[in-house]
């Protein structure tokens, strides 16, 4: 990567994040009252989704020319050459809290070269709180390298997880949850996947797991988890994504991994 750094690309992607989340906190009130559905009716999006998205999109774009921009609301803004940065935007992850006053939604933004995200960045835009990573620099949150939980046992671990838009999913994976929650500390579900992966990368969740999560969706946080020593996979050797992706300390990966293959959390539809 021979034209910016990975520290460069950091700088860009938290001075844009940190304008997209300002939108986002500005545009709350009105961008309720405009709201649509996508997959289905709870899977929700809202004016601010949209805006927020194209702010970002365009101030990258303005600065780099030559990037791509996958998001979730417009998708792929050009195709990249090799070698070129592609930024993986979520403008708003968690619209649903969002949607409902909760303080728990973000931007997440993530810059990928050659397939690899080397730089990513995570703003809970209700509070502000701010997570970075570059690949092989180390994870921060205000000033803190973060290095995950201590916890070594599974069934002392608080765990994460979310759910799909889907009925089906959800019935599934409502019976992985009962089965599961007997075997941890507890559960719990915060309603932005970006910010789960965060608050496990500080250790102030022990794990996380999710089935059905989009590039966009843990870009970034992947990232930031992943520099803080966790071990960020899917099940039986899958690298992480839609199928599952699991995030947990070297200590607690191997016994949540077989616990969700035992209960088959990657099946279902």
């Amino acid at each position: 990567m021979s034209e910016i750094s990975t520290d460069e690309l950091l700088t860009i992607a938290v001075r844009v994040a940190r304008q997209g989340a300002v939108t986002a906190r500005r545009m709350r009130d009105e961008a309720i009252g405009d709201v649509e559905t996508k997959s289905t009716d709870t899977d929700v999006v809202t004016a601010a989704d949209k805006a927020v998205e194209r702010q970002v999109i365009e101030a990258l774009l303005a600065e780099r020319p030559g990037d791509g921009v996958l998001g979730e609301e417009y998708g792929d803004s050009a195709t990249v050459a090799p070698g070129a940065v592609r930024w993986i935007l979520d403008p708003i992850d968690g619209t649903v809290n969002y949607l409902y006053g909760l303080p728990q939604y973000a931007v997440s933004l993530a810059a990928e070269v050659g397939g690899a995200v080397v730089a990513g960045v995570v703003i809970n835009a209700a509070t502000g709180d701010e997570w970075t990573a570059t690949r092989g620099g180390g994870a921060w949150r205000a000033g803190r390298r973060l290095a995950g939980s201590a916890r070594t046992t599974l069934d002392q671990s608080l765990v994460a997880t979310g759910f799909g838009y889907d009925a089906r999913r959800r019935e599934h994976q409502g019976a992985v949850l009962a089965r599961l929650i007997t075997r941890v500390r507890d559960i719990r579900r915060l309603g932005a996947a970006a910010l789960d992966l965060c608050l496990t990368a500080e250790g102030s969740l022990d794990a996380y797991f999710e089935k059905g999560l989009n590039l966009w969706d843990h870009a970034a946080g992947g990232l930031i988890a992943e520099e803080a020593g966790l071990v960020v996979g899917g099940l039986s050797g899958a690298p992480a994504g839609n199928e599952m992706l699991v995030a947990a300390p070297p200590a607690l990966f191997g016994a949540l991994h077989d616990v969700l293959v035992e209960l088959d959390a990657a099946g279902g539809p």
